[in-house]
């Protein structure tokens, strides 16, 4: 690999060359080998990019975005594109007539005709105060009968459901602080709400959402096809684990001390499942129980690595190949003929056939004296091992339409989650990261659905659940 132009492979190995020629003694000689290799090691974390590694694109130095090429249309909105341009509105709610200035019309007599109109579309922000008075009859005996109040109308002074769906929705959907949200509400609506209040709202919302996260997990344990991923997270400075398990329709997060299997079985849907899991290759997924699809986008940026760190020409190779074979499969419309998937795989075959010799197996005859077990692999080679030993799961995606050839669905579900993360830094409780998980899973899902997450809150807060959650 190279740093500011210079070849370190080539550096160390002509440093090394010098050496052998000097005659050093043999702890010199192995103190050397210590640094040549923190050298190395060092190098290749220096090399490692978006393209590489897991690491995200806004980490990579001196970032350069990279230029689209020019398409066939032309630059602004493309014919059948649902535009936003704002619309008269037939029911203004005021109307303001605007006379002519007589004074400055010539002499003349004149008729009044169709007015020319324009709107504007503003908005008033405020609050609305419904007082409820419950009408009280006494009997000639003083006995006194009280009107029966609404539902849920309880106390003297309440807030009502949409200051509750409102709060939750900056602090859950939009992930605006606690304190900027109490803002929010004092300097715009005049209403005072504390964050204490804020949380109530929260925890009163993942109260109501035990059926649905009964409903979610039933969901995605009984379809096709589910993703799988994890990420970590920090309650009360603590390292912890987020969870997230998802399809195009229904996303379930919950948060666990545990990365492994030990958490999946406690939240109960990998067990129960008999689809086709779409995953990282993290090892404690493989250990269900299904079928299974690895992420090629993980294994794009391990051989961009042993490509540009190792040298490893077969890594450059299968690289090339899972790119055209995705390309085939998006142009045959989501699944290869049966003649073109054998003709690929034997292609993906003989490539790690191939590949044998150029990243051989660790030599056995330097196993060290009482030495048991495993010998360590290189990051290429154990990589070279995985795509021999998961071909199937690795390909799966070339012969069944319902599986994509990545997990960007599970990531792309875990984003948020994130973006919380960079903005608060960390979860207070593990209650608090417990009540994020189950709004957010319930978010999610409505999103997928075609609901709006401000309206998903309003009928949660009502009391009730979306429609779809009930559909067969």
């Amino acid at each position: 690999m190279k740093v500011d132009s210079i070849d370190v492979d080539e550096t160390v190995k002509t440093a090394r060359k010098l050496l052998e020629e000097e005659q050093i003694s043999p702890a010199l000689k192995a103190a050397l080998d210590v640094l040549f290799l923190l050298v190395t090691l060092l190098c290749n974390r220096l090399g490692l990019n978006s393209s590489n590694s897991s690491k995200p694109p806004s980490s990579d130095p001196n970032r350069k975005k990279t230029k689209r090429e020019p398409g066939v249309n032309k630059p602004g909105g493309q014919a059948g594109h649902i535009g936003s341009t704002l619309e008269r509105d037939p029911n203004p709610d005021f109307v303001e007539p605007i006379k002519v200035d007589r004074a400055t019309l010539p002499e003349g007599t004149y008729k009044e005709i169709e007015p020319v109109v324009r709107q504007v579309i503003d908005i008033d922000i405020s609050k609305v105060v419904t007082e409820y008075r419950a009408q009280v009859l006494e009997d000639k005996n003083g006995i006194r009968y009280t009107a029966v109040f609404p539902e849920g109308v309880t106390k003297a002074v309440q807030y009502g459901v949409s200051v509750k769906a409102h709060a939750t929705f900056f602090s859950q959907y939009q992930l605006i602080p606690y304190d900027r949200v109490e803002e929010t509400f004092r300097d715009q609506l005049g209403i005072p709400i504390s964050k204490g209040s804020i949380y109530n709202f929260n925890k009163e919302a993942f109260i109501k959402l035990e059926e649905f996260d009964q409903i979610v997990k039933r969901r995605l344990f009984q379809s096709h096809l589910c993703h799988a991923d994890e990420t970590g997270i920090n309650i009360n400075s603590v390292r912890r684990w987020l969870h997230c398990t998802s399809n195009a329709l229904w996303t379930y997060f919950f948060p666990h001390e545990k990365r492994g299997k030990e958490a999946m079985d406690e939240i109960g849907i990998l067990p129960l499942f008999k689809g086709i899991l779409c995953h990282d290759h993290l090892k404690p997924y493989l250990k269900y129980d299904c079928q299974h699809s690895l992420c090629n986008a993980h294994h794009l940026r391990e051989l961009e690595r042993a490509w540009e760190q190792d040298n490893q020409t077969w890594a450059r190779d299968m690289r090339d190949l899972l790119k055209e074979i995705n390309i085939a499969v998006d142009d045959a419309g989501g699944q290869l003929k049966q003649a073109d998937s054998e003709n690929y795989r034997k292609k993906y075959r003989d490539l790690l056939e191939t590949a044998q010799g150029e990243c051989p197996p660790p030599d056995e005859n330097k196993r060290k004296k009482g030495q048991r077990g495993r010998l360590k692999r290189s990051k290429s080679r154990s990589l070279l091992e995985r795509l021999v030993d998961y071909e199937t799961e690795t390909l799966r995606f070339m012969d069944d339409s319902i599986v994509p050839f990545t997990n960007n669905q599970g990531e792309n579900d875990l984003r948020m989650t994130k973006v919380q993360q960079k903005i608060s830094g960390c979860f207070r409780s593990e209650e608090g990261a417990k009540i994020f998980c189950r709004v957010r899973s319930y978010l999610s899902t409505c999103k997928k659905h075609g609901m709006m997450a401000s309206e998903a809150l309003r009928i949660l807060f009502e009391g009730k659940l979306p429609d779809f959650c009930y559909e067969d």
